[in-house]
């Protein structure tokens, strides 16, 4: 289910940027792509993603990130070790798989990240995930004590 079509859409506030390889949604401490169908990722790409989310977000704000993998598209698994060694941004990552073959792919991502990574079945389940990171929490249990 792209994020468009979830009950999600209305819900949470957001930016939707549209790249000429998808389109991303910014939100307040998470942001979710949904690329195009039959794109390679690779690293120019990452770049230009990483420009939309710095100027949105500003240089110092951490992030999970959501890949909704609603089309089938191709990344190279060792970009999360590049990713992680020169942006520490991401604190966590869900990757939503609706086949057999995406599960796979992103269970073998899941071993190139030093992050960590869900592997998810839905957007609710990556979404829920997200909301209960501890990393985003602790400010919320800051506030109670």
């Amino acid at each position: 289910m792209t994020f468009e079509n979830s009950p999600y859409f209305k819900s949470y506030e957001h930016k939707k940027i549209s790249l000429s390889f998808g389109d991303f949604y910014f939100l307040d401490h998470f942001l979710i792509s949904e690329l195009n169908e039959g794109i390679h990722l690779d690293w120019k790409k990452i770049l230009e993603v990483i420009a939309e989310i710095k100027a949105h977000y500003g240089p110092n704000k951490k992030l999970a990130y959501i890949s909704n993998r609603v089309n089938s598209y191709s990344i190279e698994p060792h970009l999360w070790i590049n990713f992680n060694k020169e942006f520490g941004f991401i604190m966590a990552s869900a990757i939503i798989s609706y086949s057999e073959m995406n599960y796979i792919n992103a269970t073998l991502e899941k071993r190139f990240s030093t992050k960590s990574l869900k592997r998810c079945t839905s957007l609710e389940q990556a979404i829920e995930w997200v909301e209960n990171l501890r990393e985003f929490n602790q400010n919320k249990t800051l506030h109670l004590l």
